[in-house]
């Protein structure tokens, strides 16, 4: 081993451990890597840099507009709730009519976008077959991982693996060259999921039917622990507040308080009226009786200053039906991320107040509102109907919002689609069939369909950039220099090597084995992307030494990278239902290790079959 392989096994290795602690973001470690590679003289700047001029890069964020387009269009959300319509109560039939719809639709568009447009409707539809959401959430962010395994737009790992075939002179893949693999992982997992799927998904989550109260800030307080803040304040005849609107008192900047409900109680009445939703423009009467939430400190300084008199203590939650709640996630494309609550301002954006944060099923500590947001927090919001309902309806929204759980009676129905949705699927459909013909090159395909999708106003030019997943662009552009380091100072072809001789007795199907299990491995500590730049050099590294056609063991790599079922950090879409579902990590061990086996089963007997060695 030479000291420039040294040193390059050295930068990966410290880049693999900081992926895995996630104390530092996946693309900044990314970039690290690259300046350190190119500051030690392993890479030129030109080696350092080329990744962002990839082609593959390219595809990616073309496919990110197209895909927004079906959302913001209200496409995917109509196909989503035309499945529920049909699900039935059985959880078997409800488990295949999710779970397939969702892998189709994957094959074509983000899975984790994909999650959060179903997510509501699982929950919904565990709801009207009193099932525990845990039952379906967990089989929803399979579904999206297999289906992207179906095209070769499906998911990264499958585009960079066409292109490490093209790079090392073999012949491009086809559009469904994946598919016949794909399409068997997605038939087995359903299979195993409704077969097993007793035995293999807890039930964490209590089942909640349609008869049951729905998620009502009562029953959530103490997952949220509300009740360790909350207060009632009355507003005195002679208070600053009055006539004021709760924008205009800025509250919580002043004081660390937030109202979040409000009951008028004239002077002239015994009792006060019923708790209603509060919005930035909710304005202040005297004798209003205010809910709030603030530390004992912060609402005793808000009292003495405004003139309002504390009221006595109550046993319960002062909030009735007029206050529905909603729980939503933030999604890793969220403009919210690294952003406080207070400064991201969602109550003047959507007309709700901030009432708790959950960091992995756990209360934020201290004041929520002040904590930096991270992607997979679930956030309780309080709002009138009306504004939850609009957060649904905005298909925009679920770039920076996943709805968790819908208030109850909360009927957001699909309604018909717009002339602009119509157009959406023309020119998705329009891409694939050009792409699967062959007839352009896939990356000008993408980018012709992604500037009609901006021309067409299906995507709003003043959202593209906002909406893109810069994350995920920087990570594939700045790890694709780790895969030219590996392979220019020999460092993919000692791995190789090693591998080649200590499996090279075996049978080639023994070695496909120890690729996918290599692959599937680092998947579940560290993104799918990254893992197939790491595993393609090695991959076709391993088939030159034994002489053997690269395909099968760089389509396995490819699937094998996609399979990451183990853990809830392997995946955004696996984080996205791990709060809803109340799952632990141990559960997608359970469930996701048996799936991994099924998967490489397939691809040993398959892999081979289709792409002959």
């Amino acid at each position: 081993m030479t000291n420039d392989i040294a040193f390059v096994f050295i930068v990966l290795g410290v880049m693999i451990a900081l992926f895995v602690s996630d104390r530092i973001r996946l693309d900044l470690v990314a970039i690290m890597g690259m300046l350190v590679l190119m500051l030690s003289g392993i890479l030129t700047p030109a080696e350092a840099v080329a990744g962002f001029g990839d082609t593959t890069v390219l595809l990616i964020a073309a496919l990110m507009v197209v895909g927004d387009g079906l959302f913001q269009t209200g496409v995917a959300a109509w196909i989503g709730q035309r499945l529920g319509q049909i699900a039935g109560n059985n959880e078997r039939r409800i488990l295949v009519t999710l779970m397939i719809p969702v892998a189709v639709l994957s094959a074509f568009i983000s899975s984790t976008g994909t999650v959060a447009i179903m997510l509501p409707i699982a929950v919904n539809l565990a709801r009207r077959a009193g099932l525990s959401p845990s039952r379906l959430l967990l089989p929803l962010a399979y579904a999206a991982l297999a289906g992207g395994m179906l095209t070769l737009v499906g998911t990264p790992p499958n585009l960079i693996a066409a292109d490490a075939l093209v790079a090392a002179g073999r012949p491009p893949l086809g559009f469904f060259s994946f598919s016949p693999i794909g399409g068997l992982v997605v038939i087995a997992i359903t299979l195993v999921i409704v077969l097993f799927g007793h035995w293999l998904l807890p039930a964490r989550v209590a089942p909640v039917t349609s008869e049951t109260r729905g998620p009502t800030l009562a029953e959530l307080a103490a997952e949220y622990r509300l009740t360790e803040g909350l207060a009632q304040v009355r507003v005195a005849a002679d208070s600053p507040l009055t006539g004021l609107t709760l924008a205009e008192a800025r509250l919580h900047s002043r004081y660390g308080v937030t109202v979040v409900g409000i009951r008028r109680w004239p002077a002239n009445r015994p009792a006060p009226g019923p708790a209603r939703a509060v919005t930035a423009a909710t304005r202040v009467l005297a004798d209003d009786l205010l809910d709030v939430i603030g530390d004992e400190a912060a609402v005793a300084a808000l009292c003495r200053a405004e003139r309002l008199i504390p009221q006595a203590p109550r046993p319960d939650l002062p909030f009735g039906p007029d206050l529905p709640v909603m729980e939503v996630a933030l999604t890793p494309r969220s403009r919210f991320i690294g952003q406080t609550v207070v400064a991201s301002e969602l109550r003047q954006l959507f007309g709700v107040t901030v009432l708790g944060a959950r960091r992995l099923g756990q209360p934020l500590a201290g004041d929520p509102t002040h904590e930096t947001l991270r992607f997979g927090d679930t956030l309780l919001v309080a709002g009138p109907p009306a504004r939850l309902e609009a957060i649904v309806r905005d298909q925009r929204t679920f770039g920076d919002l996943a709805v968790v759980a819908l208030p109850r009676d909360l009927a957001v129905s699909g309604g018909r689609l717009s002339r602009r949705a119509l157009l959406a699927i023309a020119i998705m459909l329009a891409m694939l069939v050009v792409m699967a013909g062959g007839w352009l090159p896939t990356v000008t395909v993408a980018l012709v369909a992604a500037v009609a999708m901006v021309i067409t106003g299906c995507v709003p030019l003043s959202d593209i950039y906002r909406r893109l997943s810069w994350e995920s662009l920087v990570l594939i552009a700045a790890m694709l220099p780790m895969a030219t380091a590996l392979t220019k100072t020999g460092g993919a072809t000692l791995i190789a090597n090693e591998l080649a001789t200590a499996l090279g007795a075996f049978s080639p199907l023994v070695v496909l084995a120890g690729v996918f299990i290599i692959t599937s491995f680092l998947s579940q500590f560290i993104s799918n992307t990254a893992t197939a730049v790491l595993m393609m050099p090695i991959a076709l590294g391993i088939a030159q030494q034994l002489g053997l056609a690269p395909e099968p063991l760089v389509i396995t790599a490819a699937i094998a990278a996609s399979t990451a079922f183990a853990t809830p950090i392997a995946s955004p879409v696996n984080t996205l239902v791990l709060v809803p579902g109340g799952y632990r990590f141990a559960d997608y061990a359970r469930a996701g290790i048996p799936l991994q086996v099924v998967v490489l089963m397939i691809c040993l007997l398959v892999a081979p079959l289709i792409f002959p060695w």
